[in-house]
């Protein structure tokens, strides 16, 4: 790579689903958050190719009942984001409820509570459209079998030009099993481009789908279809669901994702440009680029989205997300630097999965070391806290307290078909009640677990290599944690400071 290229992909973590949009000389970068909160993600830049996180759209999932408890492969699913009217707005689709909409002045908000344009089961993928030549205002959304019965269709509707409702009960304008070798047709974009109403739509499945695109003069149709991204002989598996974007000076470029297993879908930028034939070809001839020359913008420093903390005054960073919406308490702030968690008491101790009140970051697509330093302040028996690696099957290294009252270095994990966690490594004593703890993630998202608790011994590698896991369709993450088993009363607190990712 040189100076005038760039190296795929931009985004070497999961940023799932991803859309963009261009105001004025700025690109902004949505993409889906699932369970997770805060939620829909916000990035920035000014190449294509360094993005940073600005902050997010949404700060509670709704209803909040719903998800006071993870729900890890649910909530926002593929949005969509368009800029009209002097505002932002963000198009999603809950599958369990419907089709949500939020809008703002800023892309640093205020950003309306969701608005639910549409109710219903398995209601995904929604992309709207303000056609400024006649006003009028579109709306195109995908199916989820899972929840309706249906896939493989995109389904139209009118919209109200203000974005609050529907006014018609919408129609199949493409429908996947009407195309041959076509299936499971999903997250659709929709434009307007010279004359005619385009939608981009990937099917084949996230492993080893296609990018499709529609063309028709009428936004009802009937729409030709072709093939404009693919794998072909590249290593780039299923390249496609995204969005396409339009600098100043004309050039066409496209952003999408790729299924990386437990690094989940990273996000990829293809060159764009028209064909003889007025159809989009994508990447080098319909292959996904590798490497390629950067977009003819102005040249920016390198940037990406943050991931150290030293979490000033207890606060942490906009990396971070609850497994669920977060509860009162959870994360106190103080005066000096610090993450401090309350051990919150739970009966779900034993699945870190099942817990709310952990708060984590998407692990990094390349070779990394992560370290953090914890202090574990509880007296309680059985309170823990650590340093996780979570998905369908999780991970994790920290601190302990005994019935003795003792503090333990302990390291457990859970298959993902356990119920419950169990020990992968002989329990330590630490002495100060302290460790710095490490988790070295090499290839293929192989964990090695070791920490330092003070005893002059410096690092000690505990336990087996621990493969990371995704769950269903989000990728694996790191996380904190603090917890104690059910009971009553305060259970204390356990602090972390120095979060770190580094190369490896």
């Amino acid at each position: 790579m040189t100076s005038e290229t760039y190296r795929n992909p931009v985004l070497d973590a999961d940023w799932s689903d991803p859309d963009v949009v261009r105001v004025g000389d700025d690109y902004y970068l949505t993409a889906s958050s699932f369970g997770r909160a805060p939620g829909l993600p916000l990035l920035h830049s000014r190449d294509l190719v360094h993005w940073t996180l600005v902050g997010h759209a949404l700060e509670r999932l709704e209803p909040a009942a719903e998800f006071d408890r993870p729900r890890h492969d649910c909530g926002v699913w593929a949005p969509s984001l368009r800029y009209h009217d002097e505002r932002f707005w963000i198009f999603w689709g809950d599958p369990d409820q419907g089709i949500f909409q939020v809008n703002a002045p800023q892309i640093g908000g205020p950003w309306t509570r969701p608005h639910l344009l549409k109710a219903g089961k398995g209601l995904i993928d929604p992309c709207p459209l303000w056609d400024e030549e006649t006003g009028e205002a579109y709306l195109v959304h995908a199916w989820a079998k899972s929840r309706s019965g249906v896939k493989n269709r995109l389904t139209g509707h009118r919209m109200r030009p203000d974005g609050t409702g529907l006014l018609d009960e919408g129609k199949v304008i493409v429908d996947g099993d009407r195309i041959p070798g076509w299936f499971t047709l999903e997250g659709p974009k929709l434009y307007r481009h010279d004359g005619r109403f385009w939608i981009l739509a990937p099917a084949g499945g996230v492993e080893t789908g296609w990018q499709g695109a529609f063309r028709s003069r009428g936004f009802f149709g009937p729409y030709e279809e072709r093939i404009v991204l693919e794998q072909k002989d590249t290593d780039v598996n299923g390249p496609h669901q995204g969005g396409w974007v339009r600098t100043p000076s004309g050039e066409d470029w496209f952003l999408h994702f790729q299924q990386r297993g437990a690094y989940g879908r990273v996000v990829h930028l293809q060159p764009m440009s028209w064909g003889p034939d007025d159809w989009p070809v994508l990447g080098d001839d319909g292959a996904p680029v590798a490497e390629h020359r950067r977009p003819a913008l102005p040249p920016q420093p390198p940037a990406a989205p943050a991931t150290d903390d030293d979490f000033p005054g207890g606060r942490y960073g906009r990396q971070w997300q609850w497994t669920a919406n977060p509860g009162d308490g959870w994360a106190t702030q103080h005066s000096g630097d610090g993450l401090r968690l309350t051990c919150v008491r739970s009966a779900d101790a034993h699945d870190l999965r099942k817990l709310p009140h952990v708060l984590t970051q998407r692990l990094p697509g390349t070779p990394s070391a992560v370290e953090v330093e914890l202090r574990l302040d509880s007296d309680e028996p059985g309170a823990r806290a650590g340093l996780a690696v979570l998905g369908d099957a999780f991970g994790w290294i920290g601190l302990q307290r005994g019935t003795d009252g003792t503090v333990h270095l302990v390291h457990r994990f859970a298959e993902a078909v356990a119920e419950r966690e169990r020990d992968a490594a002989h329990p330590r004593i630490a002495p100060e009640g302290r460790a710095r703890l490490r988790i070295e993630i090499g290839a293929g998202a192989r964990c090695r677990f070791s920490a330092d608790v003070g005893d002059g011994e410096g690092f000690r590698a505990s336990g087996p290599v621990f493969t990371a896991t995704p769950w269903r369709w989000v990728g694996a993450l790191l996380g904190l944690f603090a917890l104690a088993p059910a009971g009553q009363g305060h259970a204390g607190t356990a602090a972390f400071t120095r979060f770190r990712i580094s190369a490896s």
